[in-house]
């Protein structure tokens, strides 16, 4: 029996990136179904009756919410390819620690530069470029996240690269000036996805 692979979403998720890069790299065949996350479908509500949102990944009928969790279960279920997280326990862990991190601290204070004003407007701005450069120091000369190897880290985080522009326009900044060596990691990647895929 074949795999029934189904990917709840909605195309501009940074969360849902994740779960569609992941699934890439590992050649798993799946149905994307677009949500409209303003009428929310039923089969979105009884797939993730808790928080109700994406994105949600069905294999064979059984749903596996929130992305990094999708990610671990991916790399998992499908073992044969390409590996997403390390084998090492040690450099495991420090992968899901940094997946935690871009979850927390990324997404919240991104969310400042364009839903704040004021002085929280700014302070959120100013949070976001030290995530970022916190992040950068982590990736330091490294090509990926992972030294050679594209994988948890990367994936977890450049889904938010496609919205930096938005957040520079909102927050009148330049990332790029701030983050350099971030920056062309992520064009990296971007160059990387459109020769594998």
């Amino acid at each position: 029996m074949a795999d029934e692979v189904i990917l709840l979403d909605f195309w501009p998720s940074m969360f849902g990136m994740r779960t569609r890069i992941a699934l890439e790299e590992k050649n798993v065949i799946f149905d994307y179904r677009e949500q409209d996350l303003w009428n929310k479908n039923p089969i979105l509500l009884e797939m993730n009756p808790v928080h109700k949102k994406i994105p949600v990944l069905i294999h064979n009928g059984k749903p596996v919410c929130e992305s990094l969790i999708q990610m671990e279960y991916i790399d998992e279920v499908w073992p044969s390819k390409t590996p997403l997280l390390p084998s090492d326990p040690y450099q495991r862990a420090h992968a899901k620690f940094w997946g935690d991190f871009i979850d927390k601290k990324v997404y919240a204070s991104a969310r400042l530069i364009w839903g704040a004003k004021g002085e929280e407007h700014e302070a959120g701005k100013k949070e976001f470029i030290e995530i970022l450069k916190t992040l950068e120091s982590e990736l330091g000369d490294k090509t990926y996240f992972g030294g050679e190897t594209f994988g948890y880290v990367d994936i977890a985080l450049i889904g938010f690269y496609s919205w930096f522009e938005a957040y520079e326009k909102f927050g009148n900044f330049s990332i790029e000036a701030e983050c350099l060596k971030l920056i062309a990691w992520a064009k990296r990647c971007v160059k990387r996805e459109r020769e594998c895929f």
